[in-house]
């Protein structure tokens, strides 16, 4: 089970990372692509500024190229390996996984990143 105060709580339902009270993005769903990046400014809760830095989140380009790297591999062993499909149908396997998995790496990349530099906070209260 996820629990809160846990990085893997905030960075699975996108809350803030050091109050999850509440999700950092203006639509939790991922899947509404017309609002896919759109963040609030801070949280209303505890105030931590999301956009630390000016550009900040360029850096969840590295973590969104390993996650598509480890789901590239993994459509490719449960193709070709587990499935015994061609090549060219486990190559098709992984493109059409990372086109469906596109809005969730997206946002799971900023996610992570922002829990690299940002720790739940237990003892704050409102």
């Amino acid at each position: 089970m996820l629990k809160k105060g846990s990085k893997l709580y905030s960075i699975l339902t996108g809350t803030c990372p050091k109050c999850q009270k509440e999700s950092m993005y203006l639509d939790p769903n991922p899947l509404h692509l017309g609002n896919i990046l759109k963040m609030n400014e801070n949280c209303s809760h505890c105030g931590l500024k999301y956009q630390i830095e000016p550009s900040f989140f360029y850096g969840a380009m590295y973590v969104s190229y390993g996650l598509n790297v480890a789901i590239g591999i993994a459509a490719f062993i449960i193709s070709y390996v587990l499935l015994n499909s061609s090549l060219k149908v486990a190559f098709i396997s992984i493109i059409a996984s990372l086109l469906v998995l596109f809005p969730i790496v997206l946002r799971w990349s900023r996610n992570i990143y922002i829990n690299m530099f940002v720790s739940y906070d237990p003892t704050f209260k409102q």
